[in-house]
């Protein structure tokens, strides 16, 4: 497949991904404060059998839509007979899974379609309070289905913010500290739900101001940055650039707050890693 004309109906796409986003989230209902079977990942966190479970939810409804699709999921390595698509789902079937086997219930599946390196339709779905938000390339963002919008906030101090931090621990949370504590003591209030998927759902949705983040994974990102954009927000890096998939940061806002919080954020981190 190598012809823009044979791009994917965009509705297509919305409504697959969130049949899958629901089915994966069925999955993880059905399993929360269950007895799960639990691992950790090096580095990286936990996994369960509730990941696995809703993952495979995920994938049979996503390969039976769009076999010809690529893959990139959390818990399965991608089939190398489709690395050259031009088509791709990014999926993360558990967003919080640390938050999951404690019972919290800050967690969500996130899906994104991408066509020819772009991303162009972003699913997330929080199980527990039946919330779907969806952004479709050029359409707008949802959430079950009222269009919503970035925030309105346009002084830094007014701010409500977000982030999460690295498994990295020896290497990066110390710094992380110190960004969150300076940015803490300079807006009215600052937040570590534990889900950047939902973290980027709720700042498209007006409930947070911005968001940063470092060491993500695409499938953490890619249906949040695409909600954001389409909400009215900004999406790029410490310095600035347009967020790319593959990229080691991301920085969201509703755009008025995005300089000054980016002057903030990227002189701490550059002092390790510009």
């Amino acid at each position: 497949m190598t012809s823009k004309s044979l791009a994917p109906s965009l509705t297509s796409l919305r409504n697959t991904a969130i049949e899958a986003a629901h089915a994966a989230g069925a999955e993880l209902a059905k399993r929360f404060q269950k007895k799960l079977k639990i691992s950790e990942k090096k580095n990286a966190g936990l996994v369960t059998d509730a990941d696995i479970a809703a993952e495979t939810a995920a994938l049979k409804v996503l390969k039976r839509k769009f076999s010809h699709f690529g893959f990139l999921t959390e818990e399965s390595s991608p089939d190398p007979e489709l690395s050259r698509a031009e088509g791709r789902w990014i999926c993360d079937p558990l967003d919080g899974t640390t938050n999951f086997v404690h019972g919290f219930p800050m967690f969500c599946v996130s899906i994104a379609a991408e066509w020819q390196g772009e991303v162009v339709v972003g699913v997330i779905y929080h199980p527990i309070l039946k919330e779907t938000y969806v952004a479709v390339r050029g359409k707008g963002a949802f959430m079950n289905g009222k269009r919503i919008h970035v925030s309105k906030t346009s002084r830094l101090e007014d701010s409500l913010l977000t982030t999460g931090f690295t498994y990295h621990k020896k290497d990066w949370l110390k710094m992380e500290i110190q960004a969150f504590e300076r940015l803490s003591g300079l807006v009215r209030a600052g937040r570590r739900p534990g889900s950047a998927a939902l973290d980027l759902a709720y700042t498209a949705r007006g409930v947070f101001d911005g968001f940063w983040e470092r060491g993500l994974s695409d499938w953490d990102v890619a249906a949040g940055s695409i909600l954001i954009e389409e909400a009215g927000g900004k999406v790029t890096d410490f310095n600035g650039k347009r967020f790319r998939l593959g990229g080691k940061e991301i920085l969201t806002s509703n755009s008025k707050i995005h300089t000054p919080l980016r002057q903030i954020i990227a002189p701490a981190f550059c002092l390790l890693d510009c």
